[in-house]
């Protein structure tokens, strides 16, 4: 099968492309209004872009309280979400009014930041405290403006919980890390294998 995705050709009843780029991580983002509500979203288009400096990026379908609170206030969150964490991430993939404390909502403890004054997710055993760099509206070939804009954000503190470093690495497996497909569909990181490259 083929189809024209510039003309938005696909025969099949729903879009595969995001079936099609995966797995994504999740970027748990975690923020905090001027007026001190914390909001707690997950952003499936997420990944870290370098690591010198350590950067990483989220784009999102419009401007949601997330990126209201980091143009207040500079900063952000990027909280694992893990197997064990899957429903109360969910809880807090819904539409709910700026006023609304998501992680009260999903009934979430905070952890105070160290670099920022973000709060991170208790339970989360990673978090990269990050710092605002800046926002690309993203455009088409043509020019025209995307309904989704990138974020990107130095990460200036990482907190990894103590349980998950083994002979000085981390335990890739032990974090059982959620990564969204395609669809309504998830998975979590269960198995390893490693290739090393060619000298």
């Amino acid at each position: 099968m083929f189809y024209d995705a510039l003309n938005k050709q696909c025969p099949l009843e729903i879009d595969p492309f995001k079936a099609l780029v995966g797995p994504r991580p999740i970027g748990w983002i975690s923020t905090v209004s001027a007026s001190g509500v914390a909001n707690l979203a997950p952003y499936s288009f997420f990944n870290a872009v370098a690591d010198e400096p350590p950067l990483v990026m989220f784009s999102s379908g419009g401007h949601k309280d997330t990126l209201l609170n980091i143009a207040e206030t500079g900063e952000f969150v990027c909280n694992l979400a893990t197997h064990d964490l899957k429903d109360a991430m969910n809880v807090t993939s819904g539409m709910v009014d700026r006023s609304v404390d998501e992680f009260e909502l999903a009934g979430l403890e905070k952890a105070a930041g160290k670099m920022v004054s973000v709060p991170r997710v208790a339970l989360s055993p990673v978090a990269l405290e990050c710092r605002h760099t800046a926002n690309i509206p993203l455009k088409d070939v043509e020019g025209a403006a995307s309904k989704y804009e990138m974020v990107i954000g130095q990460v200036v503190g990482v907190y990894i919980d103590d349980g998950l470093i083994i002979d000085g690495r981390v335990d890739t497996c032990s974090m059982q890390q959620l990564a969204r497909h395609g669809y309504m569909d998830y998975s979590s990181v269960s198995e390893l294998f490693r290739i090393e490259r060619p000298s």
